[in-house]
């Protein structure tokens, strides 16, 4: 049966993490599937930064059992230094790595700039791209700016089943919980400090009664945690599995 709530942490190579959350004589090279046998996905943060290379995702995909899945997030190349403008270079180049494991991809997650204002032929331009020529992907967008939670952003996003993001964080960053798609996709960031700060039962409760309902109206849940300060991330993805699977 297909898994319909999907839960992880925003990548799984973290230093600090040693002895927070893997062994202290662990060997870097087995943190994923020591991460795999917890999580049924992660979120691939490094791809914001710099683009793996083929091999390196293929080898990824070898170290996870084959119902596991992976959300890249896209090039920041495109979100923060062309900042949607002529697309098309930067998303060909994208999936000209990611294809390779295609089978095992969820959403690709699109982190916008702070200062990047809505602009509704941009927006269109970009949504039109990822429809027609990447059709057999999934995507989801994280806004960092309020003026993309308008009405005529939200509508957009829809029109192209495009997933809004709902972007946890204690108020720094835009928050919204309008659903513009199959997939919802939640990230945590911290509830108080930004990146740094645990959940606490009450809230991670109030998402797992959200999740179950949302399943039972069709929808598929991504939900990966971002505090990854201290080590909180894991800690809390697993608390949050517990109470969905109660």
């Amino acid at each position: 049966m297909e898994r319909k709530i999907h839960i992880g942490t925003s990548g799984w190579s973290y230093k600090h993490w040693r002895e927070l959350y893997y062994p202290p004589k662990l060997a870097a090279s087995k943190w994923l599937p020591y991460y795999a046998a917890d999580f049924s996905a992660s979120e691939i943060n490094a791809s914001f930064y710099k683009l793996p290379t083929q091999e390196t995702a293929m080898k990824w995909a070898s170290q996870v059992p084959a119902d596991f899945i992976f959300c890249p997030k896209m090039s920041r190349f495109l979100t923060h230094m062309k900042k949607l403008r002529d697309p098309e270079e930067p998303v060909e180049r994208f999936f000209s790595i990611f294809h390779v494991i295609k089978d095992r991809l969820g959403p690709v997650l699109i982190q916008l700039h702070p200062l990047l204002k809505f602009n509704y032929d941009t927006a269109e331009h970009f949504y039109t791209l990822l429809k027609k020529e990447y059709r057999d992907y999934e995507f989801v967008v994280e806004v960092r700016q309020d003026s993309w939670l308008s009405e005529e952003s939200l509508t957009l996003m829809t029109k192209y089943d495009i997933g809004l993001v709902i972007s946890q964080s204690g108020g720094d960053f835009p928050y919204c919980e309008m659903i513009t798609a199959k997939n919802i996709y939640v990230r945590f960031h911290g509830p108080k400090a930004l990146y740094a700060s645990p959940y606490s039962d009450t809230m991670l409760r109030d998402f797992a009664r959200k999740f179950r309902s949302w399943v039972k109206e069709g929808h598929i849940v991504w939900a990966f945690f971002n505090n990854d300060i201290h080590g909180y991330a894991p800690v809390d993805a697993k608390r949050l599995q517990k109470l969905v699977n109660k």
